[in-house]
């Protein structure tokens, strides 16, 4: 049995803890939030206790994980903590804004060996992770081109995009780590567009709102990644691999897989998932499965700390194209 503390209980720390406590060799002991009637009603739904501190936690010898669901900036020092008092990690992307801080994280908890495994949930999706397979596999022949689509259903309020590091950091950095994962190498070469097709204000703060990202890998494959803050039409996540010997797609889920067809219309299906939990509801409970099973059997957990901070830096490199509208060469 793998005891967990939550710190978060927000509304993805709210999914965690239902997970942690639907699986069989977990439990949830305790749970912390600077904002204690959210920890409290946690704590209500599945047993747990509350806590006034990280540090109470962190100091219980029957505490083995800790599930980190706090805002980003707070991100580094739970890691640091925990990794001090020989804790497995599993925390929601991205582990900083600020790839130096991610580097003086990686010093700082050099010598710990605990598992620490980056929220990364869509490399655990049916679907995505069938076409890494497949691009690495052989089964589409050899892997020439991947393209990936990432299109949020609306934007976010404005006071959030406001702290959110801006659409690579914050959005795009997910496609980041999934174009990786299909690859299975380095991205060497990038050049990133963007403009404020959805909302000119967007501006204001430095930010755009739709992207789209030239890239090349190591061995000269090519990828291409489109987004958006904004799909009227749901939450459009697709993967493409194309190779030598045909293609594979992982396209967008819907709640059934019912076709309807009328005088009027022809094969409509239901309206795509709206919320990106909902869409992403195996993926969330399948990470959370591999890390408790891998942490159990002292297995690699991934993605790893390095796995986040490689996304990182890709992200940080799509700003700086974005801004000087030159290409930017990354070297590993």
């Amino acid at each position: 049995m793998l005891n967990f503390a939550l710190f978060g209980a927000g509304r993805i720390g709210k999914m965690h803890a239902q997970n942690i406590q639907a699986f069989a060799q977990s439990n949830l002991k305790y749970v912390f939030d600077v904002y204690a009637p959210a920890a409290e009603e946690v704590a209500k739904s599945t047993g747990a206790q509350v806590v006034a501190s990280v540090e109470e936690a962190l100091s219980d010898p029957d505490v083995h994980a800790v599930l980190i669901a706090t805002s980003t900036d707070t991100h580094v020092d739970l890691i640091v903590k925990a990794a001090k008092a020989g804790k497995a990690i599993l925390c929601e992307k991205p582990i900083d804004l600020d790839t130096a801080t991610v580097n003086a994280c990686m010093e700082q908890i050099k010598g710990c060996n605990v598992p620490i495994q980056i929220g990364f949930n869509r490399r655990y999706d049916p679907s995505h992770a069938a076409i890494a397979k497949a691009a690495q596999d052989g089964s589409i022949g050899k892997l020439e081109q991947v393209i990936i689509t990432s299109r949020d259903p609306g934007m976010a309020p404005v006071e959030y995009l406001k702290s959110s590091g801006g659409i690579f950091r914050d959005m795009i950095i997910h496609d980041f780590d999934m174009a990786r994962f299909v690859l299975s190498e380095e991205i060497v070469e990038l050049q990133a567009f963007g403009g404020a097709m959805v909302d000119e204000k967007i501006t204001e703060i430095g930010d755009v709102d739709s992207v789209m990202l030239i890239m090349k890998s190591q061995s000269g494959r090519l990828i291409h990644i489109n987004g958006s803050r904004r799909a009227i039409y749901g939450y459009d996540q697709r993967v493409e691999a194309f190779g030598s010997e045909g293609m594979v797609i992982s396209n967008n889920q819907t709640p059934t897989s019912v076709s309807r067809f009328t005088k009027a219309t022809t094969q409509v299906q239901d309206p795509l998932y709206n919320f990106f939990i909902d869409r992403y509801v195996d993926a969330y409970n399948l990470q959370l499965t591999s890390f408790i099973e891998n942490v159990i059997a002292k297995q690699p957990v991934t993605p790893s700390f390095e796995d986040g901070r490689r996304a990182q830096i890709l992200a940080d490199a799509a700003q700086q194209s974005l801004e000087t509208g030159k290409k930017v060469t990354l070297n590993w």
